[in-house]
């Protein structure tokens, strides 16, 4: 069987800012959280008025009949925005703005502000004949804000990414958990330094994870007056029963009036987005928090998506379906489309249907379970196909019918699922949903050619069960064309 010791990432040998002995806190004046998430309200504010205004003015519209009225309306759109920016974190200094992850959310929130905003102001329009908003204004003046409102929090997260250099995360911890954490960090894009610290004084002076690791250190009550100076978190990585009631009900007082603190899970969700399945155990599912939990509403507004969406988009492909067989079927001659069963939700069986991209009728006939890069099998055709995902299109069909939906966790060979569930700790939790076309997994990790691929893989599919919801749905959307256009493929 996988253990879970068996993954963790080795330390890097090359000294960096995480290795060697900690650094010592050095005085600075650092700059007071509110002032990035306060300019960024001030800019929202600026540019939307900025941008309404003058395409309005430069479209010649006259559709108020007063500046009071156009006042209202100015602060009735931002209350909106401000709102669905507030949600998905846009004016929080520890959310990371440059990545792909926020511009996600970012554009998600920005769609349900137009959509909801147009409702409230053509909803008063019809009780006040003296209005006549032009639906042209308010669309380009939402196109325009998205990508300048982006901009701007790309450079001021920049900017205060530079200032927190200077502050590092305090890790309570220097046990095997610590270790693991300071692997996940070296092999992150996290450039902070981490200091460890034990509370039960122990292994003052002993590297976390081996030669090269940062030392563990002490002296942790005057670390903890120091937190808002020197640190930008505290990372809880010791067991509760281990750590002292007095200093449980400080890091709880933090928690809510200073310095966020973050257990493992947290930690690793927060800035990584995935569960890290030392931190879980078997009645992981049962916590709170969970969207999927009692089928979730999102659930059959999925269901009525997939339906939706997959028949209009078999009706629109079809043609280049077609034009994919005869493809195929000219070069590669016979079968066209290529059926596997498939574990399916609640393990229940299915078969799967793709374009043919590999020699042979079915790939169980093939001595190996995995495709590698590289590999022979696959054919020339096949790795176009394979690249821009076109060989995935005739699961739209599994999609229509319920088996599969556009977005979960890879439908797996039945003889691979078995093979991962005798092998993986908690495999099974991946199929409490539908599996997907495309998926969290798929989109941050590489196609898996291992157990421990697979084991890899497991952690953002328990993400995605967790925080199953629109918004994630809509970040792993956009996340699957840039897939598309950018990446190698598999």
């Amino acid at each position: 069987m996988i253990t879970l010791k068996e993954i963790a990432v080795p330390p890097s040998s090359e000294s960096n800012e995480n290795g060697g002995e900690a650094a010592p806190m050095q005085a600075s004046t650092p700059r007071p959280d509110w002032i990035a998430p306060v300019l960024l309200l001030f800019l929202d504010v600026l540019s939307w008025v900025a941008i309404y205004g003058g395409i309005g003015w430069l479209k010649g519209d006259d559709f108020y009949s007063s500046a009071f009225q156009l006042f209202l309306v100015e602060l009735l759109q931002l209350v909106v925005i401000v709102q669905a920016i507030f949600v998905v974190g846009g004016y929080d200094y520890q959310i990371e703005k440059r990545t792909l992850t926020y511009t996600a959310e970012h554009i998600l929130a920005l769609v349900c502000a137009a959509v909801f905003s147009s409702f409230l102001i053509y909803s008063a329009a019809t009780f006040d004949q003296s209005m006549h908003p032009s639906r042209s204004v308010l669309l380009l003046s939402f196109l325009v804000f998205l990508p300048v409102s982006i901009l701007y929090r790309r450079q001021i997260s920049a900017y205060s990414a530079r200032d927190s250099a200077s502050k590092a995360f305090l890790v309570i911890g220097g046990g095997e958990a610590a270790a693991q954490l300071y692997c996940a960090y070296q092999a992150s894009p996290n450039r902070q330094r981490l200091e460890f610290v034990d509370p039960e004084r122990q292994r003052i002076g002993q590297p976390v994870a081996g030669p090269g690791s940062p030392l563990i250190e002490g002296d942790f009550p005057t670390k903890l007056e120091n937190l808002n100076t020197y640190y930008s978190g505290v990372i809880l990585a010791e067991r509760v029963a281990k750590i002292a009631p007095d200093l449980l009900e400080r890091l709880v007082r933090t928690q809510f009036q200073r310095t966020r603190v973050y257990t493992l899970e947290s930690f690793y969700e927060t800035h990584w987005r995935y569960v890290p399945l030392e931190a879980i155990d078997p009645v992981w599912p049962l916590q709170t928090g969970f969207q999927l939990a009692r089928m979730s509403p999102y659930h059959y507004l999925k269901r009525l998506c997939d339906i939706g969406l997959s028949a209009v988009l078999l009706v629109v492909c079809f043609p280049l379906m077609v034009l994919i067989g005869l493809a195929i079927r000219i070069k590669d001659g016979r079968p066209v489309i290529f059926s596997q069963e498939r574990v399916g939700r609640d393990d229940v069986p299915f078969t799967v249907y793709k374009f043919r991209t590999m020699v042979g009728t079915s790939a169980g006939q093939a001595e190996d379970l995995y495709t590698h890069e590289g590999d022979p099998r696959i054919t020339g055709l096949g790795r176009i196909l394979r690249k821009l995902r076109l060989d995935e299109l005739p699961q739209l069909w599994n999609v229509l019918r319920g088996e599969m939906s556009l977005i979960g966790p890879r439908a797996e060979w039945v003889k691979c699922a078995e093979r991962y569930q005798s092998q993986i700790p908690l495999y099974h939790f991946r199929h409490l949903v539908k599996p997907g076309i495309t998926g969290w997994a798929q989109v941050n990790y590489p196609y898996g050619e291992s157990e421990k691929d697979a084991l890899e893989k497991l952690k953002y599919d328990l993400y995605y069960i967790r925080h199953y919801s629109l918004k994630l749905d809509a970040m792993i959307i956009l996340k699957t064309v840039h897939t598309m256009l950018f990446s190698k493929g598999r």
